[in-house]
């Protein structure tokens, strides 16, 4: 399987320019794509491919008005367009049912304003990392670049982002073969929540780390402080930053609890069972904030990248099963329960926490949706 390496590099301020100046480019050939692909629409004239494309890049940088896009690595130029047609094939897909998930619209221009701006070099473009441990690019240089681990294999493509807090990553695509775990008995079904983060039906217990909670105060004054700055001012831009910086922090917070408990949890445990949420959906409630500050979607797609990764078994319990409303002990149904009840007695006489209950529920459901995909007539327990 692929995976993404990730790391921080640091860069010479001639280097900055020099990526900047990639950055610039890599758009306007993507946004070129664009519009030459919607003015053959309007025109009603056959869809240009790539090799047009390519060809009309390659005369383009012989005039006068283009000239500059020869003062960055043509790689980098040719997986802009790429990236133009990758955007075009997921729209297609997408309106015609080939591709899941929410419908896509047509692919828009970039600006030089966007948060996030990336280029791609390929093997083609002959990077490579030097003996020192520099990352040496193609008309930038050798940039130094902060080992956290080494790379399992020789990449295949290596991507240079810049974020909106201004930081520059070096994200390798390498290969990776499969680690599987030792096999264990250990089955586990999780329960997620805003109160606790996750419970888990053997009775763990994940407390909500709020990142984002935590920080409102300080993001608080940092956007205030933002909004009173005069629009194209420096100062504007600085406040900027340190908006971006704030966010920043919380996110990679959140990222680096999302991993450590998600490898916890594979590692200790042959089967993890979660509910599929609709988090768009609960995202437009009244709880909204805290529902995009638990970073559940995050949390469940770690789980099922590691679980591959590592031999085990991932299952989404459909949305709709009562996890919340029925009795782990005797099945019966108990009806809808506020928010507000965090315990409730059955009429069997077992009395619930209504988190753990729905966390045992979930491994049950579980259980026998991984034995039916295998053949066996299961049922859930009466």
């Amino acid at each position: 399987m692929q995976l993404r390496y990730q790391y921080r590099v640091y860069q010479t301020p001639g280097q900055q320019d020099a990526l900047a100046r990639a950055f610039g480019c890599a758009r306007v050939v993507f946004n070129d794509a664009i519009a030459a692909r919607e003015q053959a629409r309007r025109d009603d004239l056959p869809y240009p491919q790539d090799a047009e494309l390519s060809k009309a890049l390659t005369a383009a940088k012989r005039t006068p008005e283009r000239a500059w896009l020869s003062e960055v690595s043509s790689v980098v130029l040719q997986q802009a367009l790429a990236d133009a047609n990758t955007a075009y094939r997921n729209f297609f897909a997408s309106i015609t049912g080939k591709r899941k998930g929410p419908k896509l619209g047509p692919p828009r221009f970039r600006s030089r304003r966007d948060n996030r701006q990336s280029i791609r070099f390929t093997t083609n473009a002959h990077f490579r990392i030097t003996d020192g441990g520099t990352l040496r690019l193609p008309k930038i240089g050798d940039v130094t670049v902060r080992w956290s681990r080494d790379l399992p294999s020789e990449p295949s493509s290596v991507t240079i982002v810049k974020d909106a807090s201004g930081r520059y990553f070096a994200s390798f695509v390498v290969q990776v073969a499969d680690e599987p775990l030792p096999q264990i008995e250990s089955e586990v079904g999780i329960d997620l929540g805003l109160a606790t983060f996750a419970v888990l039906s053997d009775g763990k217990i994940v407390d909500s780390p709020k990142f984002l909670r935590r920080a409102e105060r300080a993001l608080r004054k940092a956007q205030r402080n933002l909004s009173r700055k005069e629009k194209g001012s420096n100062n504007r831009a600085k406040a900027r930053l340190r908006v971006a910086k704030a966010h920043a922090k919380v996110r990679d917070a959140r990222l680096d609890f999302a991993h450590k408990q998600s490898t916890t949890i594979i590692r200790e445990n042959q089967a993890v069972y979660v509910e599929d949420l609709c988090v768009k959906g609960l995202a437009r409630t009244r709880l909204a904030k805290s529902v995009h500050d638990a970073g559940w979607g995050l949390f469940t797609r770690l789980l099922e990248e590691k679980a591959t990764r590592y031999g085990r078994t991932f299952v989404k319990v459909d949305r709709w099963f009562p996890s919340t409303q029925m009795c782990s002990a005797c099945g019966e149904l108990g009806g809808k329960k506020p928010l507000r009840v965090r315990e409730w007695t059955c009429t069997c006489g077992a009395v619930h926490d209504r988190d753990l209950n729905a966390a045992r529920n979930i491994l049950a459901a579980g259980r026998a949706e991984r034995r039916n995909a295998c053949g066996e007539t299961v049922s859930l327990p009466a």
